[in-house]
């Protein structure tokens, strides 16, 4: 079956914060819905998976998926919230004999290992400029604007007439960068806040009011909101656009 589940749908700090004693931050910590890991999913092909993003709850993700390993990971961006939890993934890859598959941009894969110089003993870094197929998938990768962090990756994920997109880290796109987010059955994206009153130089990535913006220009067909901090409250209605959902932890979303 192919299907999306959603392992970690917070933003870099997760929720809850350490230092926060805030309503969202108080029912994170008796595990209620507001709880969330970094930002990742697994995506479930006809015949395999592979996730999107590798962050530094990987582990307990995996724990709570009941498997002992992951085969291939795609990454959007190299940054700590996102790829932490790759020299974990190398070691179990040492220990069990595989050798593990990671794709990302080149530029992506190139500072990775800047970072973490070991990894490719254990793991085969692969490129996927240009394109690649993935567990049946189609996938595209395209620069977008990541606020004042510099950029991220987006993907577009087709297989046969079925098309959805993941952009968890952007804000503010262009005409360029919203173009392949056109004719989506699906799109995943980050909202961190649901209105962010920081100086929007100092923003990163897109909040829900903006985000409702997108969508009436790009018109998905559903879209599911992740990657939020703790001013977003899973209890609160929010009257978003009637295609959206907000993402929890474990949602499984049919890819079809």
């Amino acid at each position: 079956m192919n299907s999306l589940v959603f392992l970690g749908t917070g933003d870099a700090m997760g929720v809850p914060r350490v230092y926060c004693d805030c309503d969202v931050c108080t029912e994170a910590r008796e595990y209620g819905v507001n709880r969330r890991l970094r930002s990742s999913v697994l995506v479930n092909g006809s015949d395999d998976s592979f996730l999107i993003d590798c962050g530094p709850d990987w582990r307990r993700q995996m724990e709570a998926l009941g498997h002992r390993m992951t085969a291939k990971i795609l990454i959007t961006h190299a940054h700590f919230d996102h790829i932490a939890g790759l020299p974990e993934w190398a070691d179990a890859c040492r220990w069990t004999g595989q050798k593990g598959q990671l794709y990302g941009p080149q530029e992506v894969l190139s500072m990775i290992l800047t970072q973490f110089p070991w990894l490719n003993r254990q793991l085969d870094f692969i490129p996927v400029d240009g394109g690649i197929q993935l567990s049946g998938w189609f996938v595209t990768g395209w620069k977008v604007n990541h606020g004042k962090n510099g950029y991220s990756y987006a993907y577009r994920l087709k297989k046969g007439e079925y098309a959805w997109a993941y952009c968890s880290d952007s804000i503010n796109l262009n005409e360029g960068e919203k173009q392949p987010l056109y004719g989506l059955d699906l799109l995943v994206l980050g909202t961190s806040f649901y209105h962010e009153k920081a100086e929007f130089a100092t923003r990163s990535v897109y909040d829900m009011q903006e985000a409702a913006l997108l969508l009436n220009d790009i018109k998905p067909s559903k879209a599911i909101y992740t990657h939020m901090s703790h001013d977003v409250d899973l209890h609160e209605n929010y009257h978003l656009p009637a295609q959206v959902t907000l993402a929890q932890t474990g949602l499984v979303v049919p890819l079809s």
